[in-house]
C-alpha cells in the first residue's frame, strides 16, 4: 500500500486558498446543500432554511450554524472523519469533494463540529487541534495523514433535545494573521456577492431576472444567511457612483436589463446571463462593488469580478458592465479553489460562446454608446462656443482681436463637426428598437435633452458677428478712466493672462480686473 503523506493535508488546508475569507463560502456551501436535502426530506420548508454566522472579534471566535438535516450519530465519524471521500454528487450538489470542511484548520487554534439529527437525543462532536496540526506539518519529520488525524482529532457525544436538527462549525482562537476573518463588516461585503442570497429588494429590476430564469426552467438558489443577526443580500442597485471629494455621487444609471442565453450544438442550455444597460459613461470605478460580469454556479460566485475579463476584446470591457452569468451545464464543474471551472469540452464551449457575444455585442455596445455621446457633446460644444462669442460681443468681452478671431475659427470648426455629429445621430435612430443599443440611445438622449439641444443648434446656425460699434467688443473699451497707453498696457496683461492661465482661472482674474478698472 502506498503511504499518503502529510503534505496532502497541507495542500488541502493551509495551501488551498489565497484568500482566508473563502472559509465562509465553503461552510455556507455545505450548509446550503444540507438545507436542500432537509427540504427534500420534509424536515423544513425552503423558507425555513437559514445559516447564521456569528463573529466575536474580542474573543476571536466564529460560529457558522445551519438548521438543516444535521448528521446521524451512527455515521458521524465516517462522514466527517473521511477526507476527500464525499457522498455528494457532481452536478447536483454545490460541494462534492469532501475537503471544504477542512479549510478552517488553517486559520484557528481549535476547529469544532457539532451536529444533531432530527429524532436523536444526542449531539455528535468532533474537535480538531488545528494549531497542533500546523505544527506537525512543518516538523522535519514524515507523518502520514492517519498519524496526524489520530493526533489532532477527538470525538464525543452530548445529550440534545430530540426535535433539534443542526450542524455548527466553531472556530476558536482565530490566528492573529487572519484577523480579517473577524471583521463582520468586511465579511458581509464579501458575502454580498459571493453567497447564494436574494437580491436586495431596492434593486427594482430584479423581477425581470427571476422571470427570465423561470421561463428557461432555471432555479436561482437563494438562502437566508445572516451575520450577527443581520440578513445579507446581493447589493445590486441601478445607481452607478464615482468618488467626488470625500463623497460618492451618481454619474450613471442602469435603465433596463438585457438577457442572453447560451446553447450547445444540441440545443442544451449551457448558461444564461443578465447585464445592465446604462449610458456606459466610462469603465465603472472600484467604489461600485457590483461592477463586472460575475459567474455563478449554484448561485455561488466563481472566482472574483474579473473571472471573464480575458474573454473581452479588451480587459477593461468587463468593467463597463454590471451583471451575472449563471452556469447551467452540469459539466461546468468548479475547480477545488472554486475560482474557475475544470478544463473540459463544456468549459471550452462556454468560453467560445461568451467570447463571441462579448466581441460582437458587448464591445460594440459600449463603443457605440461612446460614439453617440461624443456626437451630442459636439453639439453642446458648438452651442457653448456660439453663446460665448455672442456674450463677449455684447458685453465688452474680448481681450483683443486675436482672441475674437480664434473663437470665430473654433466656431467654424465646431459647425463642421456638428454636421458629422448629426449624421451619426441619425444613423443611430435607424437601429432596431428591440436591440440593446436602442435602450442605451434613449438614456443618452435623456441626459443631453436631445430635442432641446438640436433646437439650440438650429437656432445658433447664424453667428451674430456684427454689432453697431465693433470697438465696444473689447474689454478695455469699458475702461474710460484709463489713458490710451494705459489701455494698451492692460490689454497686453490680459492677453498674457489669457494665454498662460487655465481658461476658468483666466476668466476669474480678467473679470476682477474689469471690475476694478471699469
Amino acid at each position: 500500500m502506498a503511504t499518503i503523506g502529510k503534505n496532502i493535508l497541507d495542500n488541502l488546508t493551509t495551501g488551498m486558498y489565497s484568500d482566508s475569507r473563502v472559509i465562509y463560502r465553503e461552510y455556507i456551501q455545505n450548509a446550503c446543500d444540507q438545507i436542500d436535502l432537509a427540504v427534500k426530506l420534509g424536515i423544513i420548508s425552503q423558507k425555513e432554511g437559514q445559516v447564521d454566522i456569528f463573529i466575536d472579534s474580542s474573543k476571536r471566535y466564529i460560529s457558522i450554524l445551519d438548521n438543516a438535516t444535521g448528521v446521524k450519530s451512527d455515521s458521524f465519524i465516517e462522514d466527517l472523519g473521511d477526507i476527500a471521500n464525499s457522498n455528494k454528487q457532481i452536478g447536483q450538489n454545490k460541494g462534492f469533494r469532501g475537503i471544504g470542511r477542512l479549510c478552517g484548520l488553517a486559520y484557528c487554534k481549535t476547529l469544532k463540529f457539532k451536529t444533531s439529527y432530527l429524532g436523536e437525543d444526542v449531539a455528535s462532536v468532533m474537535i480538531c487541534d488545528a494549531k497542533k496540526m500546523r505544527e506537525m506539518l512543518v516538523e522535519n519529520r514524515k507523518y502520514t495523514i492517519d498519524e496526524i488525524w489520530e493526533a489532532i482529532v477527538k470525538y464525543d457525544t452530548v445529550s440534545e433535545e430530540s426535535e433539534k436538527h443542526y450542524f455548527e462549525v466553531e472556530m476558536t482562537g482565530v490566528n492573529r494573521e487572519n484577523t480579517d476573518l473577524l471583521d463582520a463588516k468586511r465579511i458581509k461585503k464579501y458575502l454580498n456577492f459571493v453567497a447564494p442570497v436574494p437580491y436586495k429588494n431596492t434593486f427594482i429590476l430584479r423581477s425581470s431576472i427571476y422571470s427570465h430564469a423561470r421561463e428557461r426552467g432555471c432555479i436561482i438558489d437563494e438562502y437566508c444567511i445572516r451575520i450577527n443577526g443581520q440578513e445579507i443580500f446581493k447589493e445590486y442597485t441601478t445607481k452607478i457612483k464615482e468618488q467626488s471629494g470625500a463623497n460618492l455621487k451618481n454619474y450613471d444609471d442602469i435603465s433596463k436589463l438585457e438577457f442572453k442565453d447560451f446553447y450547445d450544438e444540441e440545443g442544451n442550455l449551457i448558461a444564461w446571463m443578465w447585464y445592465g444597460l446604462s449610458r456606459f459613461e466610462k469603465s465603472i470605478p472600484k467604489v461600485n462593488q457590483m461592477r463586472g460580469l460575475r459567474v455563478r454556479s449554484g448561485n455561488i460566485q466563481i472566482g472574483n469580478d474579473d473571472v471573464v475579463q480575458d474573454l473581452f476584446k479588451e480587459n477593461r470591457g468587463n468593467y463597463y458592465f454590471v451583471g451575472e452569468i449563471f452556469a447551467e451545464d452540469d459539466k461546468l464543474i468548479p475547480n477545488s479553489q472554486r475560482d474557475y471551472f475544470n478544463e473540459n469540452e463544456s468549459r471550452v464551449k462556454f468560453e467560445d460562446e461568451l467570447r463571441t457575444y462579448f466581441y460582437d455585442v458587448l464591445h460594440r455596445l459600449y463603443y457605440d454608446a461612446n460614439r453617440l455621446k461624443n456626437a451630442y457633446k459636439k453639439q453642446e460644444e458648438y452651442v457653448l462656443k456660439v453663446d460665448e462669442f455672442n456674450k463677449k460681443t455684447s458685453e465688452n468681452g474680448f481681450v483683443n482681436e486675436e482672441e475674437k478671431q480664434k473663437l470665430i475659427f473654433a466656431i467654424d470648426k465646431a459647425e463642421k463637426e456638428v454636421e458629422e455629429a448629426r449624421k451619426k445621430i441619425d444613423k443611430f435612430k435607424e437601429v432596431d428598437e428591440e436591440s440593446p443599443i436602442a435602450e442605451v440611445q434613449k438614456s443618452i438622449e435623456n441626459k443631453f435633452e436631445a430635442e432641446k439641444l438640436q433646437k439650440k443648434v438650429n437656432e445658433k446656425d447664424v453667428v451674430k458677428t456684427e454689432i453697431p460699434d465693433k470697438k465696444k467688443q473689447y474689454i478695455t473699451s469699458s475702461m474710460s478712466k484709463l489713458s490710451k497707453s494705459e489701455r494698451k498696457l492692460v490689454s497686453r496683461l490680459l492677453t498674457i493672462i489669457n494665454d498662460v492661465a487655465p481658461k476658468d482661472v483666466a476668466e476669474k482674474i480678467i473679470d476682477k480686473i474689469k471690475e476694478e478698472l471699469r
